[in-house]
């Protein structure tokens, strides 16, 4: 059965730096159970907004590695950009997927606004559906006179005491506010003029508050010499996209400008754009005649349709990809093994070190799921590689360098499965008796990965001009190969 999943969508105040933008990703993708899907950066309003889903305890831990990270990473007092902010994360939103309800996601809210007080010193204010109190619903009542303003009211002004966290501003990371809420969808439109008093105007016209259109809030702003309309749809089955771009039109029409385009920030509901589509062409019942939809249908599990594509005609994903999921998967057994050892009578004696081998087996498999998408980006650079004429004086040198990252892709895989293969056999040895024989797969599958990877190593090497360049590769690989065939009783 599918695990409970929440959505998180945190929005940092960096969209310029992409070490910090990397360090942030890391951070969020490091916690087993997270999968980002998108991340958003503006470097304009020099913000980004990565969204993962996760189920309600990993999001909770991926959220706040990330903020830690914003934290030592981003100082909102040298931070300009056309975007409000509070904050150096400036919002974390929980948002129910899955088998979760509103009420659990205000709770996990409450629980990470509380932690990040404590632990991190930063001031939380809880919002949307977690808020403690009613003017804190909305965040722009928040968010009023951004971090600057904040700085100087906070401590002084009991309207501004945050409801997690000391009564004065972080010096350099701000303030955060937490919550829950529905699906939200950021959505910009572009005006052809760079006059940003005219995007302000149609803002307030649109918006909510303003007494224009429900659950829509609304603002102006110049970015790269364009005005902009920038919205919040705090409801698309209230107000659609497609309802706010009309308005946004005809009100620019009024005025003699016409709409440039318009742009999604973050994801958005299918739902939403084939509603749009629906209404663009009169269209009664779009989603039953949605090729893809079928086809993933057709498929099944995301597993299953893994499978088919390795199964297909094209060479990625291959044996390298195929070589770290099975290290991925050992990865996984252990874990599992561990967590039926963890907390029984039994087995207190090992406890603390079957913790450890727990907490680093899920770092594992997360990193090594990971690798088996960049083997197949790899090899695809490979062959990108090959096809450049071959009169192009480059050729060769562009060639060796693709071999050589094709070939440090499964190095890693073999290193991290070589580890995952130590932690199954301290498992088969020391955990719990009924599922000693997972452990002992685990093992099997860490081999066959390692096997996988060293193979992959050699044949890039092998098909260097230059094979010297790729020798200390190989050298590393073979070692990891022989130690995973020793023998167990070792």
């Amino acid at each position: 059965m599918p695990a409970p999943l929440v959505e998180c969508v945190p929005n940092f105040s960096e969209g310029r730096d992409p070490v910090v933008i990397e360090a942030l990703r890391r951070a969020i993708s490091g916690v087993a159970g997270a999968r980002l899907i998108d991340v958003q950066v503006d470097a304009s309003h020099h913000r980004s907004v990565f969204t993962f889903v996760a189920p309600p305890a990993a999001a909770a831990e991926a959220a706040f590695r990330a903020i830690q990270v914003a934290l030592e990473r981003i100082d909102l007092t040298t931070h300009k950009g056309e975007h409000p902010r509070m904050g150096a994360t400036d919002v974390v939103p929980f948002v129910p997927v899955r088998d979760v309800t509103m009420d659990e996601c205000v709770a996990l809210a409450r629980q990470l606004g509380e932690r990040v007080g404590e632990r991190l010193e930063i001031p939380v204010y809880l919002y949307g559906a977690a808020a403690a109190r009613p003017d804190r619903e909305r965040l722009p009542a928040i968010r009023k006179g951004e971090f600057e303003g904040l700085r100087e009211r906070i401590g002084t002004d009991p309207a501004a005491d945050p409801d997690f966290g000391p009564r004065r501003i972080h010096p350099t990371a701000g303030a955060t506010a937490i919550g829950a809420r529905p699906f939200l969808v950021a959505y910009n439109i572009y005006l052809d003029t760079p006059d940003v008093a005219i995007a302000k105007e149609i803002a307030r016209t649109i918006r909510t508050s303003s007494g224009g259109l429900p659950a829509v809030q609304a603002a102006g702003f110049e970015v790269d010499g364009r005005a902009q309309v920038s919205m919040n749809l705090l409801d698309i089955d209230v107000t659609s996209p497609a309802t706010v771009f009309a308005a946004v039109a005809s009100e620019s029409r009024t005025r003699g400008v016409e709409v440039l385009r318009s742009e999604l920030v973050g994801l958005i509901p299918q739902r939403a754009l084939l509603g749009a589509a629906a209404a663009a062409l009169k269209l009664p019942d779009p989603a039953p005649h949605v090729l893809e939809s079928r086809i993933l249908a057709a498929e099944g599990p995301t597993l299953d349709g893994w499978l088919e594509s390795v199964a297909g005609a094209e060479p990625v994903p291959g044996g390298g990809s195929a070589a770290a999921l099975a290290g991925a998967l050992a990865g996984a057994l252990v874990a599992m093994v561990a967590r039926l050892t963890v907390g029984r009578k039994a087995y207190a004696a090992v406890e603390t070190q079957v913790r450890q081998l727990l907490d680093e087996a899920d770092r594992l498999r997360v990193k090594l799921r990971q690798r088996a998408d960049e083997d197949a980006e790899a090899y695809s650079r490979v062959t990108a590689a090959y096809r450049r004429p071959k009169d192009d004086p480059e050729r060769a040198r562009v060639i060796d360098e693709a071999l050589l990252g094709a070939a440090a892709v499964p190095l890693a895989v073999a290193g991290l499965s070589t580890r995952v293969l130590h932690l199954a056999r301290e498992l088969a040895r020391i955990g719990n008796r009924n599922a000693r024989s997972d452990a002992k797969v685990a093992v099997g599958l860490a081999r066959a990965a390692i096997d996988g990877a060293v193979e992959n190593v050699r044949v890039n090497v092998e098909s260097l001009s230059d094979r010297d360049r790729g020798a200390d590769l190989w050298e590393n690989a073979q070692a990891l190969a022989a130690d995973a065939h020793r023998d167990d009783t070792e």
